[in-house]
This record gives structure tokens, sequence and C-alpha cells, in this order.
């Protein structure tokens, strides 16, 4: 059952690999009248067994776990029980991670330069089922969503062009550069070019790993 935190402290579950930084928390945590330090975890694996068995109110939780993400511990755990607020903490503004903990259901991110007292007030407002975010992480991940909203970023394959894409599917299946071209109606010159373009978009350097992408990614063969 949930714990009840009407009237009662709001119950917090700290997840950090470094026992240093947990003990921390915990010291930070333990002086707040309105909050109670119920248990805590290192890894991935332990912090969803400790959610289960402790039915926490907010959950601040590492990004980086030794044994998974804390994403997709954070992920895990809200499937489970989407009642569980929790807040995301790291050491750097990484767009991609911010952007993946609110996919995740996280209710916030905040940065480890956060000072006490606004960790405390973020716990607060989590648990009243509010969102937030640290101010130095919020233009990033508008940013992101932005360029979402605009069809940019989706994917990386959508930085190629169509031909480009076929040049890829082709060198992909093993064709050389002037097999390529005799598919494509094109010179070898042209198709050397285009192979640069999509190397140099993919951050790619060899056809081995261009055919890697492709199959990762199952683009279809034109």
């Amino acid at each position: 059952m949930k714990r009840d935190t009407i009237g009662k402290k709001i119950g917090v579950l700290i997840v950090d690999d470094h026992p240093v930084v947990r003990v921390g928390l915990r010291s930070l945590l333990s002086r707040e009248p309105t909050i109670e330090v119920v248990g805590e975890a290192g890894t991935a694996a332990e912090a969803v067994a400790q959610a289960a068995r402790l039915q926490p109110d907010v959950i601040i939780m590492d990004v980086r776990l030794p044994d998974s993400s804390g994403v997709d511990a954070c992920r895990e755990i809200r499937n489970a029980d989407p009642r569980v607020h929790i807040i995301m903490l790291t050491s750097h503004a990484d767009e991609d991670a911010v952007f993946n903990s609110i996919m995740a259901g996280a209710a916030g991110y905040l940065l480890k330069q956060v000072s006490g007292q606004d960790l405390v007030q973020a716990i607060e407002t989590v648990a009243t089922g509010q969102s937030l975010l640290d101010p130095a992480v919020t233009h990033k991940v508008l940013e992101k969503i932005k360029r979402l909203a605009t069809g940019r970023g989706i994917s990386e394959i959508s930085q190629l062009s169509a031909q480009e894409q076929k040049v890829l599917a082709l060198v992909s299946e093993g064709m050389t550069n002037r097999e390529v071209a005799r598919a494509l109606g094109l010179s070898d010159k042209t198709v050397k070019n285009y192979l640069s373009h999509v190397f140099e978009k993919l951050n790619l350097s060899r056809r081995a790993e261009a055919a890697a992408f492709f199959a990762r990614h199952h683009i279809k063969s034109p």
C-alpha cells in the first residue's frame, strides 16, 4: 500500500552508487521536519527492489549507476507505480539524459551542485505532484523539444538526403562505389562524394560501420 503522506513526512529513497554521496544526502535530509529518508540503494536493481518494498513518495536517483542507467530504473519504477515521484540527480547538464529522464517519467532533473535548500524545496514540490527542472538544463530541453516539434533531430538518418540514403543502403549491401554508381545512374566521383557526406554526417569512418548503421536503423533498400 502506498505511504499516506497526509499529515506525515515525505518518504524519500536515495539512489547513488557513491556511499559518501548517500551519507551526505541522508544527513542533509534527516534534518528536515517534513522529510524522512526511508532507504538507500547503490544500483539500479537495488533501486527497483527498494522502491517496491519501501514505497517511497519521492526517489532521488543518480542518472549514472554501475549496473544500468538511472533513467531505465526510473522507467521501470514508474511503470510499476506511477504515483512515485522521481528526481534525477547528476553532475552534468546532458541534453539527451534530461530529455530521456522526462520521457521515462521523472518529475524533476537537478544538478548535484544544487543547494541543500533548493533540493529540499524540490522534494516538497514533486511530492505534491508538480514537476521541475534545474534552470541550467531547462534551455537544453526546450531546444530539443523545439527540434523534435519541427521534425529535426528525430533520428540520425533524418540528416541524410534521399539520394544519400540510397547510397548508404547499397554500400551497406556490399556494393563498390562503381556498382552503386551503375545502379543509381551516377558517376563514380558523385557516389564517392555522397559517401563522404554520409560518413561525415553520421560520424562514420568505414564501410563496415555504414553497414552496421544500416542494419541498426532498418533502412529500406531502394
